[in-house]
């Protein structure tokens, strides 16, 4: 069926831009800029190396606006508290199940709970699962 349409297309007289629309291609196009290789080594000669001074007070990557600049690594007296507990190590289900849930800390008894819960849930989900 394909060849009876390209067949009948063939005959008919297309403007060169109406063709242009239709004859599209999807490969990305090489620029223009990149002469030879592969390219690797050229593009990290041409971005501008950063002092040191310029790395260690600045969070490259941060600006998330179109126009701005990166934020400046402020002292940590400027940051609040919580931060700072963020990568302390939390106790696992297991750890939590082995002590008195009458003695732990409230922030440990809610983790608890929120863990216990998604346990039991997953347990009930692998039961009634079909198989």
């Amino acid at each position: 069926m394909a060849m009876s349409w390209t067949r009948g297309i063939k005959h008919v007289v297309v403007p060169r831009h109406a063709a242009q629309l239709v004859e599209t291609r999807g490969l990305a196009i090489a620029s223009k800029a990149k002469k030879g290789g592969k390219g690797g080594a050229a593009d990290a000669a041409k971005t501008p190396a950063l002092t040191k001074e310029l790395k260690s007070t600045t969070v490259f990557g941060a600006n998330i606006l179109k126009e701005g600049s990166d934020p400046k690594i402020q002292p940590d007296s400027e940051y609040p508290e919580w931060l700072w507990s963020l990568l302390n190590k939390r106790p696992v289900l297991s750890e939590l199940r082995r002590k008195d849930a009458k003695t732990l800390p409230y922030e440990d008894l809610k983790r608890f709970v929120k863990l216990d819960n998604r346990s039991r849930i997953k347990e009930n989900n692998a039961l009634t699962a079909k198989n």
